[in-house]
């Protein structure tokens, strides 16, 4: 089943987290099948705190990838914020 999730990055105290579209069965810092976007949850100033690929997170819903609890929490906040 392909899931879309976080993917960790970033330092110590500092994390970035990209948005993936995965096999569910990969590891969470394995590979994955494409990125489609980043939330940078410690963004100040003029830093982007999120950034999603709509158009991509849409075909991947469409061909059944399921979100993971944190990121259809993201997805709704970004589309609050486009609207």
């Amino acid at each position: 089943m392909l899931t879309i999730r976080l993917a960790r990055g970033g330092s110590k105290k500092r994390p970035f987290y990209t948005l993936t579209v995965t096999d569910s069965r990969n590891p969470v810092t394995g590979s994955h099948i494409e990125q489609v976007g980043f939330f940078n949850p410690v963004a100040r100033g003029q830093e982007v705190r999120l950034s999603v690929k709509e158009d991509r997170v849409a075909h991947w819903l469409s061909v059944g990838a399921q979100p993971s609890a944190r990121v259809a929490q993201l997805l709704k906040t970004a589309a609050k914020a486009a609207a």
